[in-house]
């Protein structure tokens, strides 16, 4: 029923195009008979915001995988530059949720894990809405930074890691079949920055499938009982995207070949010093930018990872 909604959402969208651009399209005429410039000018705005929807129509075509439409599992994990690799996890967290804010979509943080000093070491969040998995599939990777620590009193660059891992979520209708006998269940005390965030009682869940050795957490709900439930949703959409992973033949797989969090593995670059850059190392796509992208507007890398995709395909 989701997918068929799809469908009708992208045939609806489709027709209302269509129908917009004809009726539009006979005013322009006519306004270009009787050389009524007011209304010409009027009609130039139209087509302008009838060209971003026909833009946005055409991106969506592009996300044609079979969970692309689904809502993202999103997992950040510092890598190699310490304190400093557990703040730049926190700036992720910050660009992914106001990417997220910018499209309307929701963010609910799973399971988080602090930094000893500062910053976040992991983080495991779902953003909800439609073609969230389409759009972030194309962030997993290392992602590396280049600036002035902050934490370093002789104000020397340093050079920092953190890895994301993107998967769909999965729904209730894909059976994927978990025994009990394969889980390991540790239960502790939530954790975070202090106040409301810290649980007094071990509600907070960790799952462990044994033959693969997967694990799942989740500390959001006070509840054990709900934190069982995410931890299991979290854990059936990391068993089928390995089994996904062992079924295709690509070089890339999101647990086994993605790389070392350190040199020489990173997909994309941020650069704060001494110059500023974002620059994505699989389609050269560039941004001078750094705080807008460091603000959510990912969006041209994401569409030029999409466009080499099915530049290769076909």
């Amino acid at each position: 029923m989701q997918r068929l909604n799809g469908l009708k959402e992208d045939v609806t969208l489709f027709q209302q195009l269509e129908h917009e651009l004809r009726d539009n399209q006979d005013l322009l005429d006519m306004a270009m008979q009787e050389n009524d410039e007011h209304l010409q000018q009027e009609l130039q705005l139209i087509f302008e915001k009838l060209q971003k929807k026909l833009d946005l129509f055409i991106f969506r075509a592009k996300l044609s995988g079979q969970f692309d439409r689904n809502n993202a599992i999103v997992t950040l994990h510092s890598g190699a530059g310490g304190t400093e690799a557990c703040d730049w996890v926190e700036m992720l967290l910050r660009m992914y949720s106001r990417w997220a804010e910018s499209k309307g979509f929701p963010v609910e943080i799973t399971d988080i894990l602090a930094g000893e000093e500062a910053g976040i070491k992991s983080v495991t969040f779902i953003i909800t809405g439609p073609y969230a998995y389409g759009y972030l599939k194309s962030e997993t990777g290392v992602h590396r930074l280049v600036r002035i620590s902050p934490f370093d009193a002789n104000k020397r660059r340093h050079t920092t890691f953190a890895s994301c891992d993107v998967i769909p979520e999965i729904s209730d209708e894909i059976n994927i079949d978990i025994k009990e006998s394969d889980l390991r269940i540790d239960t502790y005390r939530a954790g975070g920055h202090g106040g409301q965030h810290v649980n007094k009682t071990e509600s907070a869940i960790r799952i462990t499938h044994l033959p693969t050795n997967l694990v799942a957490q989740s500390q959001k709900e006070r509840s054990q009982i709900k934190n069982r439930a995410t931890a299991m949703k979290l854990l059936r959409a990391k068993l089928y995207e390995l089994e996904q992973d062992k079924r295709r033949k690509q070089a890339e797989k999101h647990y086994d070949d993605k790389g070392a969090i350190a040199w020489g593995s990173q997909i994309r670059s941020y650069v704060f010093c001494p110059y500023t850059l974002v620059k994505d190392h699989r389609t050269g796509t560039e941004i001078g930018n750094v705080q807008a992208v460091m603000d959510g507007e990912i969006d041209p890398f994401i569409e030029a990872f999409l466009d080499k995709a099915v530049s290769n395909k076909s």
